[in-house]
């Protein structure tokens, strides 16, 4: 479905909505802090903002659809160092004072008004084949798994092991800049259970003891994530008769999966009749959610998706921008699951994985792996 029209509130947020949900799980200040003074945890994420300019700015400078795009991708980078440079002297400039949402718009609205639409769009064109050419392998193996508790658990794995693929984190953007990533690889390199917080069980035993009429799943990244991590896992609820609807970005924002991208991806995933590797795909709906940022403010949704969500009884949040960044702690009128990773190096040059997982009893998951 196309999004059009005025932007409208998630229906399954828990009502009111102005008491019960704000679109960041980390608060940047408080009301106490000067608002005149940064204080250090916008201080912190302003230069997590900054450290990504270099991988945002080399991947302008080679988008061959813009003319003259190195001295653009140049400006772009001067710029938005200028801003971030600016909410670090007084966060109520620029809109400010500075939180996950806004520090994203404004990169966003840089790059469109030096004419960049997508700079991340080659990579993910050659990162969506890729994961293609693997989805039926990763599908057979998935369906080889006789025993419902671990063919979930390996479905949870997948999605955690293509939710790597995040080239908004500048460690990681520079790491698929030398090595790529191996969809499989990472899915050998996640750690065995328990996990640092693993309430897995718990889903499971719902997973086991109902069975969802809707589930509306929030979308993440393009490649291994959409491809080998969340359609298989959508293809398995599909196979149990819950309907699926998948919400995608309007716009394009990092190396985020597209409405568009997502409805040709599928198209090229099903079979003659229609199927995804034997699943009926009736049932399986692609929404635009009309978001343009690789986070998102639940009380601003398409009219489409919200038609479609409102008799939802599960939701799902992946990625680190909509599932944990932004909605974390949402609170959902149904079920709902919030998974993601979180990234840091540490000084032995690995990455540790957090995974957060959520349902309506506020379950978490979070796992650590190595690269």
């Amino acid at each position: 479905m196309e999004s059009s029209g005025e932007l409208v509130p998630f229906p399954l947020l828990l009502t009111p909505i102005e008491s019960n949900y704000r679109a960041c799980t980390i608060p940047y200040r408080f009301p106490s802090d000067n608002p005149k003074k940064p204080t250090p945890t916008e201080i912190q994420w302003i230069d997590l903002f900054l450290n990504s300019i270099p991988s945002f700015r080399k991947r302008a400078e080679s988008d061959d659809t813009v003319p003259d795009a190195p001295s653009r991708a140049e400006k772009f980078a001067q710029r938005y160092t200028e801003i971030l440079e600016d909410l670090k002297k007084d966060p109520e400039s620029h809109g400010g004072p500075p939180d996950c949402i806004l520090l994203c718009r404004l990169r966003e609205q840089i790059l469109r008004e030096l004419g960049f639409r997508d700079i991340f769009k080659k990579v993910k064109d050659e990162e969506n084949a890729k994961a293609i050419s693997l989805f039926e392998g990763v599908i057979h193996l998935n369906d080889a798994i006789e025993d419902d508790a671990k063919r979930v658990e390996n479905l949870i794995r997948g999605i955690f092991a293509g939710n790597i693929f995040d080239l908004g984190s500048a460690q990681l953007a520079e790491l698929f800049s030398k090595d790529g990533m191996s969809f499989l690889a990472s899915c050998q390199n996640l750690l065995p259970r328990p996990w640092v917080l693993d309430d897995l069980d718990t889903f499971i035993h719902n997973w086991g003891k109902k069975s969802w009429k809707k589930a509306v799943i929030f979308v993440d990244n393009s490649g291994a994530d959409i491809v080998l991590g969340i359609l298989p896992f959508a293809r398995e609820l599909l196979r149990r008769g819950t309907q699926v609807v998948l919400a995608a970005n309007d716009l394009p924002s990092i190396n985020d999966v597209t409405y568009p991208e997502l409805v040709e991806i599928i198209s090229k995933l099903k079979g003659k009749n229609g199927d995804l590797v034997g699943v009926d795909t009736s049932n399986l709906l692609i929404s635009n959610s009309a978001n343009d940022l690789p986070v998102i403010d639940l009380t601003m949704v398409s009219q489409e998706l919200a038609y479609l969500a409102s008799d939802a009884d599960l939701v799902i949040l992946e990625g680190m921008g909509r599932g944990i960044e932004t909605n974390l702690y949402a609170q959902l009128k149904c079920d709902s699951l919030k998974i993601g990773m979180v990234y840091f190096i540490v000084l032995n040059r690995s990455i540790s994985s957090f995974m957060c997982l959520g349902c309506k009893c506020m379950l978490n998951v979070i796992e650590r792996c190595c690269l």
